[in-house]
């Protein structure tokens, strides 16, 4: 059964590649959304997929990539499941 849920991502993860190591975390996992930069310094995620690959990328997002500073992560169930075609970076 597929899961969705957005996940807004603190501490310093901007200008640390966090975008493209969760683009390519997410096609690992085979989960499908979308990540992007906020104005407000955060990273925000919307993703969906199979259970347990949507607990290893969320996880994963606890962590980030080596040169971030992940200081917490918030995560909340989409009501709906939207349709997306793949994995992408927005800016």
């Amino acid at each position: 059964m597929n899961k969705a849920c957005k996940i807004r991502v603190y501490g310093r993860v901007q200008g640390v590649w966090f975008r493209a190591y969760t683009q390519r975390k997410a096609q690992e996992l085979d989960i499908k959304g979308f990540v992007r930069n906020e104005a407000d310094g955060t990273v925000y995620i919307e993703a969906e997929g199979e259970e347990n690959a949507m607990k290893a990328f969320i996880e994963w997002c606890q962590e980030g990539p080596p040169l971030a500073k992940v200081e917490r992560i918030e995560v909340e169930p989409l009501k709906e499941i939207p349709s997306y075609d793949g994995f992408s970076i927005r800016r």
